[in-house]
C-alpha cells in the first residue's frame, strides 16, 4: 500500500507544511536551550544609601550581585515601609463596678450666738390667785413685785386691763370671765403705755372647771312650773331634790331644769 502519492497536490501541501513546522520547532528549541546561555559581565552599580529604618518599620533590600543581568529587571530592590500595630494592653478588670462619687461635705452650720436679753426694769414676782377654774365669774387679780409706778397697768395675753396702783410692790385688776373660758395658761405682764417700763412675764394657770359629782335622775313636773330635779350622788348613791336657784354641793347653782338635762353654774 502506497503511503504518499507525489502526484496528488494535497499531499504535496501537507508535506511542505510539515517540513516548515519541523524547522520552526528546531529553531525554537535551539534558542531555548542554547540561545540564553550566553552571559554578559554584570555591571557594578553604585550602592544605594538607605536610611536606617525607624522603630516599628521594616526595610528589606536585595543584593544586585545575587541575580543575573537578565533577571535584574525583575528583581529590583523594593523598599517596604510597614508600621507595626501597637499591642493593646488587656483590661485589668473585665467587670464594671459603680464607684459612687465622693460625698459632698456638708457645710457646718454657724452656731447662733444668743442675744442677751436685757433685764426688765420692773419685777413681777407672784400672782394672787395663781390658779383659777375656767368659766369662773369675774375675779380680782393681784400682781406682786417691785418698782411699780402709777403709770403701769396689767396686761393678759397682750390685752390691757384696767389697773389700780396700790404701791411700788402691788397692783390689782379685775379679770373678765370671757378671758378664762378655756383652760390653759395666760401671760401676765406689767408695763406702761409706751413700753419703756415693763416687767418679766408671769403665768396664770386656768384649769378645767370641776364637774358636779351627781347624776341627773329625772324631773318632777309641777303644774305651776316650779319643777324639781332629782339628783343622785355618785359616791353615796343618795337622792337629792333641787329646784331652780338651789345650790348643789355648796358650789354649783341650778340655772335651768328640763326633761333631758339640768344646767348648773359654778
Amino acid at each position: 500500500m502506497q503511503l504518499f502519492d507525489p502526484k496528488n497536490p494535497n499531499e504535496k501541501k501537507k508535506l511542505i507544511a510539515a517540513a516548515v513546522l519541523g524547522v520552526i520547532a528546531i529553531v525554537v528549541l535551539g534558542y531555548v536551550f542554547f540561545g540564553g546561555s550566553s552571559k554578559k559581565p554584570a555591571t557594578n552599580r553604585p550602592a544605594v544609601a538607605v536610611a536606617s529604618p525607624t522603630p516599628g518599620k521594616i526595610v528589606k533590600d536585595q543584593n544586585p550581585g545575587d541575580v543575573t543581568s537578565d533577571e535584574l529587571p525583575f528583581y529590583q530592590p523594593v523598599r517596604a515601609d510597614m508600621t507595626v500595630p501597637a499591642v493593646s494592653e488587656p483590661d485589668r478588670n473585665i467587670f464594671a463596678y459603680y464607684i459612687p462619687p465622693p460625698p459632698t461635705p456638708t457645710p457646718e452650720k454657724p452656731i447662733p450666738i444668743p442675744t442677751p436679753t436685757p433685764t426688765p426694769p420692773l419685777v413681777a414676782s407672784s400672782l394672787s390667785p395663781p390658779t383659777v377654774y375656767g368659766r369662773t365669774a369675774d375675779f380680782s387679780l393681784q400682781v406682786m413685785g417691785d418698782k411699780f409706778t402709777a403709770a403701769v397697768h396689767i396686761t393678759m395675753d397682750g390685752r390691757d386691763l384696767p389697773t389700780r396702783f396700790v404701791n411700788a410692790q402691788q397692783v390689782t385688776t379685775t379679770v373678765p370671765a370671757a378671758l378664762i373660758t378655756n383652760p390653759g395658761t395666760r401671760q401676765i405682764i406689767v408695763r406702761n403705755n409706751d413700753g419703756s417700763l415693763y416687767s418679766n412675764t408671769i403665768m396664770l394657770n386656768v384649769t378645767p372647771p370641776p364637774e358636779p359629782n351627781f347624776n341627773y335622775v329625772g324631773i318632777i313636773a309641777k303644774p305651776r312650773g316650779n319643777d324639781t330635779a332629782v339628783l343622785q350622788d355618785k359616791s353615796s348613791k343618795d337622792l337629792t331634790n333641787v329646784q331652780r336657784g338651789d345650790m348643789v354641793a355648796n358650789r354649783f347653782q341650778v340655772k335651768s331644769i328640763s326633761e333631758r338635762e339640768i344646767v348648773v353654774i359654778d
